[in-house]
């Protein structure tokens, strides 16, 4: 028989911790989590490649209801941030709760009984409600290439990175220059005999202002919590004034790219060199990267750059699109994941018997990021049009917390066997607004091709606006964009012909 609850969160990633934390804190004890995985993390659980580390700082990238005085960097480390997600579990009673090794197989809403049903790989769950925190950064992209089942050598993405592969001495090729690979070459570059990086769009980096935390820091912030929320708030309030160059005045990050093209200069003498690593596109475009230590790494001897995709495999030789060939004995994909078409959404079947990839077909569309039309009581965390491009997405997370929480609240205020789901009218405005706005940032205007952007060149990931305006468009429910189903009345003798029973809605 499957076990009901009033709520189910999918994943144990900041996102599903995050909504556990706030279920308790509002009273609500009747949950799960159903982590697919044999622990929690979620990113930070899968993503243990060599110098894996977070690229926002540690006091911004931690929950406002947990701070962390003992952060041991201004940019913590992938143990330290998975470290700090096992002792947020534990502070907050989350173990029981926990249902790991129970990956999603399908959600389906029960339009009779007014439910969720969940098919699980550890059993059957019925739910009230259902939180989807997947993240966008769960499911590794790999591309196609003919010939790449055929290569001798190993071959892994830089999120299931494997362990057991020794590389030191061996001629490594990685493919792709985006956040995780800029870390993976300077971090096994002076192990491997010869490093190939395969470079189809160079990535603007500026400076990382990394530094060890000092103890006198850690125990001021530990002892005088002022210290600690005013170096937060810095933090944010520096991120929040640059939203305006990214969103409405592209033109104005002319200086940041000036300072990414002496960073540049000042470690790549080589001017050949130099002009592969230079983007043609506006900074901001893609994801601003930050290193000290990525373009030394690319002037050491035993390093290839191919300013070309990876396009072919032919045995252990590697062949690029410009031509160029190269031999290796291992394979690594930084290529990045599944954003704009994420494998939860062809699991989740909404009321019409349409499952959310079927909805989603033209693009990702949600209410303010969280609510979808035809999937009753299905909140996102994380959702379309949620992402940053230059501060926390912990700051995002609460935010939807917040609506979570009166989501609920009103729930209870409807009482009885009731479901909220979003009009698409509602949808469909907030969509438009969305997208009008997003003309003129520099992810639509920048010249680039991002994972920001979906096949059609549609952003759906981005969020056009400050942090703390999406706070104010996420504090409360607002009724008149939501549809309200009660469950069917079953009548006590056999309805007449022709009439069937279905949810009421007002």
């Amino acid at each position: 028989m499957a076990e009901h609850v009033r709520v189910a969160v999918i994943g144990s990633g900041f996102g599903g911790l995050g909504a556990a934390v706030r279920l308790r804190r509002e009273g609500v004890t009747d949950f799960v989590v159903l982590e697919r995985a044999d622990a929690i993390g979620g990113t930070w659980r899968d993503n243990t490649y060599p110098g894996c580390a977070c690229d926002v700082p540690s006091h911004l990238y931690s929950f406002s209801f947990a701070p962390n005085p003992e952060w041991p960097r201004n940019f913590s480390g992938q143990p330290h941030i998975r470290a700090y997600l096992e002792r947020v579990t534990d502070t907050y009673g989350l173990r029981p709760h926990l249902r790991l090794n129970s990956e999603v197989r399908s959600a389906r809403w029960d339009a009779e009984r007014m439910r969720w049903e969940l098919d699980t790989a550890s059993g059957a769950y019925t739910a009230d409600v259902v939180v989807s925190a997947t993240g966008p950064l769960s499911d590794p992209r790999l591309p196609e290439i003919p010939g790449l089942d055929a290569f001798p050598g190993p071959v892994f993405h830089s999120a299931r990175w494997d362990h057991g592969v020794d590389l030191r001495g061996k001629r490594v090729a990685v493919v792709g220059t985006g956040a995780s690979a800029i870390q993976i070459v300077p971090a096994i570059q002076p192990e491997v005999s010869r490093l190939t990086l395969f470079q189809r769009t160079p990535a603007w980096v500026l400076p990382r202002a990394d530094r060890r935390i000092t103890g006198v820091e850690r125990w001021l912030h530990g002892k005088v919590p002022a210290t600690r929320a005013a170096r937060r708030g810095m933090l944010w309030g520096i991120r929040e004034l640059q939203v305006g160059a990214f969103t409405k005045r592209p033109d104005r990050l002319g200086f940041v790219e000036a300072v990414a093209k002496a960073h540049l200069r000042r470690a790549v003498k080589d001017p050949e060199l130099r002009a592969r690593l230079t983007p043609d596109y506006r900074i901001g475009c893609k994801r601003i990267l930050l290193s000290n230590d990525y373009y030394p790494a690319l002037t050491r001897a035993n390093v290839d750059v191919v300013a070309s995709g990876l396009a072919e495999v032919r045995g252990s030789g590697l062949v690029a699109a410009d031509g160029t060939r190269v031999e290796a004995d291992a394979l690594v994909f930084g290529t990045g994941f599944r954003v704009t078409d994420m494998p939860i959404a062809r699991r989740i079947t909404g009321a019409d018997g349409v499952t959310l990839a079927e909805t989603w077909k033209d693009g990702m569309a949600a209410l303010r990021g969280t609510t979808a039309a035809g999937f009753p009581n299905l909140l996102f965390i994380i959702g379309p049009n949620t992402g940053l491009g230059n501060s926390s997405m912990i700051l995002m997370i609460e935010s939807q917390l917040n609506y979570l929480a009166d989501f609920l609240r009103q729930l209870d205020v409807l009482g009885g066997r009731t479901a909220l789901v979003a009009r698409p009218s509602a949808v469909n405005a907030w969509n438009r607004g969305i997208q009008r706005r997003m003309e003129r940032t520099v992810w639509n205007t920048g010249g680039c091709d991002s994972w920001y952007l979906d096949s059609e060149g549609r952003n759906t990931t981005a969020w056009p606006g400050t942090t703390a305006e999406f706070r104010r468009v996420t504090r409360r429910v607002d009724l008149q964009e939501y549809q309200m189903l009660r469950e069917p009345r079953r009548p006590r003798t056999q309805a007449p012909a022709g009439l069937g029973e279905g949810a009421v809605a007002r």
